[in-house]
């Protein structure tokens, strides 16, 4: 088994997705153990430091990469399986900013209230009996909440020598934010420029469907995805597979439309891989679909469009990749246990 490890300094973390040479390459076949950083670059600390004091814009959202995957060419599919996504700290952060969030006046949706207070929450993570614990600002209420790691930023370089905010959320990928991407998740990745170029990053210790406040449990992530490259097929916006459903994103402004792209995706995806006719196959994701929400802050806001693979018939997808990735998940499982 090729295992290749990466802990990026601070200077390698990257910002964008495209425009920076790759940090390494990579064979497909592989299985990564990545070190990823906070959205703050892990200067936020305390309660007292506040991002706008500590941070410096645009160096926020920072991923690890970009890796160049061998043979993966504009036209094919990257394929990444998360094995195991483990905070890397004890604790974590979340915040209010002003003019960010779903539920404040910002530079798009100008309103004459004035911001809301900027405010940060540490949480008291442990990753052995699984919980976050919230702790109130202005009372001594606390709760212990479930932990499910997940990645909010996930992408290739786009296409057309573009480089794109990791705050950005499009076909590329990028911060969509959705709570789906937890590990045991394979995600599709269309191929844009030569070797894919895909960074990782924006580790959340949980957070709701919409991350309305505009940041979730902001943590430190240690995690593990094995890589594949599925030749000549392309994949039209970022996809995704666990062991019992399909999902299709779609990430725009306003959310109706990320909500259509996501949708017909999945529409049409469901006609390719049943040979039902386009309005056969929107009836039946019209009733067995779900629509989880990814994020309603960002520049884009994501949607997902969400189907049992049992109303499918159970299809092979991907050249069965996450069925392949999966098992060698387990295998590297199996040789990290101990003794």
């Amino acid at each position: 088994m090729n295992v290749v490890s990466y802990h990026p300094t601070p200077e390698e973390l990257s910002y964008t997705f495209g425009g920076r040479a790759a940090l390494g390459r990579v064979r497909p076949g592989t299985v990564m153990e990545l070190y990823t950083e906070d959205c703050f670059g892990g200067l936020v600390r305390t309660v007292e430091d506040l991002p706008s004091r500590v941070c410096e814009f645009p160096y926020l959202n920072p991923v690890t990469g970009p890796f160049h995957v061998e043979g993966a060419e504009p036209g094919d599919t990257l394929a990444l399986h998360f094995v195991s996504i483990t905070p890397a700290r004890d604790w974590a952060v979340s915040t209010t900013f002003p003019h960010f969030g779903a539920l404040t006046g910002t530079h798009t949706t100008a309103m004459l209230q004035p911001p809301l207070e900027e405010r940060v929450w540490r949480y008291d993570i442990d990753v052995d009996k699984g919980v976050a614990v919230y702790h109130a600002r202005n009372s001594d209420f606390s709760v212990a909440l479930p932990l499910d790691p997940m990645h909010g930023t996930v992408g290739v370089a786009p296409g057309a020598n573009e480089a794109r905010m990791t705050i950005t959320p499009d076909a590329h990928g990028g911060n969509m934010d959705t709570p789906e991407l937890r590990a045991g998740v394979t995600v599709y990745l269309g191929v844009n420029v030569e070797g894919g170029m895909f960074s990782i990053g924006d580790g959340h210790g949980l957070q709701g469907h919409g991350e309305v406040c505009g940041t979730a449990v902001e943590s430190a992530m240690n995690t593990v995805v094995a890589v594949e490259l599925i030749k000549g097929v392309a994949t039209p916006w970022p996809r995704l597979e666990d062991d019992l459903h399909l999902m299709s994103t779609g990430s725009a402004r306003p959310l109706e439309d990320a909500y259509r792209i996501s949708q017909h995706d999945l529409v049409t995806w469901a006609s390719e891989l049943t040979g039902l006719d386009t309005l056969d196959a929107y009836q039946l994701v019209s009733q067995a679909g779900q629509a989880p929400v990814g994020n309603v802050c960002d520049t884009n806001y994501t949607m997902v469009a969400k189907l049992p693979k049992t109303y499918l018939g159970a299809p092979s997808v991907y050249e069965d990749a996450h069925a392949r990735l999966r098992a060698l998940g387990a295998q590297y499982g199996s040789t990290q246990s101990p003794a």
